[in-house]
């Protein structure tokens, strides 16, 4: 569950931030009354996303045993690209979030542009989140609805805090510590997207020698806390990508995952810090 609410909370803010920047201009430039399409839009983007993930669900459950398997790998490892895309996105260019907001409305004049432009602001996050949930849903769907409802609850209250009780808070180190557990996430799903592939390969009848021999076997049994589908190990599970038995593929794929991302998330805001004690206008 912890996982996903770290994911849901994380696009729930940024989807909330996005409109909330979008209200704050509108008012700024005096189109009140634009205020009321942005809220129309935000809200025709949670019903699109609501039908997309609805028809994810849909195609899920109408798969034959085997071909669940592929589209969890398939699904677990599409998630990885895209959420390793906007995390990097997010540490390179982030702070152009105003500016994008005010570059897409600046010249909109209509209350049908405003909407759109709301519209597409949330249902980008939307769509990544029914992404990134959609291999967590498969394995656990309850647990997953109740990470992510928690997340959105928590982006609510923080966003209302902020924009408006005037709260301080610091948002770059929020999106660095978020963003490093989203690339601990992400390489437990690269993992075990992997994983998943190779259960369908060898149910196919292809042999990849040693890449899906056991490169190591805790024996913990199914029974255990400790289990990755225990009470205590799946915490772990979702978070980190444990497990209490892994192939070497998955291993190899995992470790190599976060020996480049790791360092390359952090060395972005490094450098995005840099420029801005430099005074110079970062990118992030």
């Amino acid at each position: 569950m912890l996982g996903q609410f770290v994911i849901t909370f994380r696009e729930a803010f940024e989807a909330m931030l996005l409109v909330a920047i979008l209200v704050m201009y509108l008012r700024r430039t005096g189109r009140e009354a634009h205020v009321r399409s942005a809220v129309y839009g935000a809200f025709g983007a949670l019903v699109a996303g609501a039908l997309i993930a609805g028809a994810v669900a849909l195609i899920y459950g109408g798969l034959g045993e085997g071909n669940k398997e592929l589209f969890e790998g398939v699904a677990s490892l599409l998630a990885v690209v895209v959420l390793t895309y906007m995390v990097y996105w997010m540490a390179t260019r982030g702070s152009e979030i105003h500016r994008e907001v005010e570059r897409k409305i600046s010249s909109s004049r209509s209350h049908l542009a405003v909407a759109l432009a709301a519209f597409i602001f949330v249902v980008r996050e939307v769509i990544e989140t029914v992404l990134f949930l959609t291999p967590f849903a498969a394995r656990d769907a309850a647990a997953t609805a109740t990470g992510a409802i928690a997340g959105v609850l928590m982006a609510a209250v923080l966003s209302y805090g902020i924009f408006s009780l005037g709260m301080r808070f610091p948002l770059r180190r929020f999106f660095y510590y978020s963003s490093i557990m989203l690339v601990l996430i992400a390489g437990g799903l690269a993992g075990y997207g992997t994983h998943e592939l190779l259960e369908y390969a060898e149910e196919q009848g292809y042999e990849l020698g040693w890449l899906a021999e056991p490169a190591y076997n805790l024996g913990i049994g199914s029974d255990s806390p400790l289990h990755h589908k225990g009470v205590i190990g799946s915490i772990f599970a979702v978070l980190f990508g444990y497990t209490v038995k892994a192939e070497w593929l998955r291993v190899i794929v995992h470790a190599a995952y976060l020996a480049v991302a790791l360092p390359a998330v952090h060395l972005a805001y490094a450098s995005r810090r840099k420029k801005q004690v430099r005074g110079m206008p970062a990118h992030g």
